[in-house]
């Protein structure tokens, strides 16, 4: 065989090999978020008849240890038989979960977002017909030393009445990896922090963990109470 054709021949399976990997890469970027889920959601206010709206999260997502970015694609749908009519959709991040830019969606004014959230988006939907889904990408930052959720209301289109909620979701895991390129979070798991060694759990709070038994159960008791004054002092709150 001449060297010619050898050469020829080897050219021809490196470039085989390479559309390979380029294919199989693709395939498991496009797959990486996994199935879309409404883990954390439930129905709010009496929807109008014929109308069923839900939303759906990614069931993993994936954050990087260096700039801490993560994509979310967010999807509100119509599963009923009619049109919804003009709804609108807020996308709210909460703890170590910060919602940077959605896309086609507008910031939510500091004064005007949820109790506890730190940033969030609302996306307007003049009409979502019987059968549809609408999807956003999500720009989104996680501080892996803290603990991050996301809230998904679903609403009618002046924010009165809030027909679905999902949320506040986390994401996280139980499995740090901070010296890895990027962390797997899955949606409905409490995320565990990681210290700046990377080996130690963050401490939250002077001598947490001397804290008397009675204390922090009195503790709690007040936090409850504080959180039932509030919920019965605001009804409409979202997330």
């Amino acid at each position: 065989m001449s060297s010619r054709r050898m050469t020829t021949i080897a050219g021809s399976l490196v470039t085989a090999s390479f559309s390979t990997v380029m294919i199989l890469s693709f395939t498991a970027s496009a797959d990486d978020q996994g199935p879309a889920s409404s883990k954390g959601g439930k129905a709010v206010d009496e929807a109008p008849a014929g109308v069923k709206l839900t939303t759906t999260l990614p069931e993993k997502i994936s954050v990087d240890n260096s700039s801490k970015a993560t994509d979310i694609t967010a999807t509100v749908k119509n599963d009923g038989s009619k049109d919804s009519g003009k709804i609108r959709l807020l996308v709210v991040g909460f703890d170590g979960l910060t919602v940077k830019n959605v896309q086609g969606c507008s910031p939510i004014d500091k004064k005007d977002l949820p109790e506890g959230s730190n940033s969030g988006f609302a996306c307007p939907v003049d009409n979502l017909a019987a059968g549809k889904s609408k999807s956003y990408a999500v720009d989104a930052t996680f501080d892996l030393g803290k603990t991050g959720k996301i809230c998904l209301p679903v609403q009618t289109g002046d924010g009165k009445k809030t027909f679905w909620q999902q949320g506040p979701v986390p994401f996280g895991t139980a499995n740090p990896s901070p010296n890895a390129p990027a962390t797997p979070l899955l949606l409905g798991t409490d995320n565990t922090p990681v210290g700046p060694g990377g080996d130690e759990l963050p401490k939250t709070g002077v001598g947490r963990d001397l804290l008397p038994l009675g204390a922090a159960g009195a503790s709690l008791m007040a936090a409850g109470a504080a959180g039932l004054w509030w919920s019965q002092r605001r009804p409409r709150t979202v997330c």
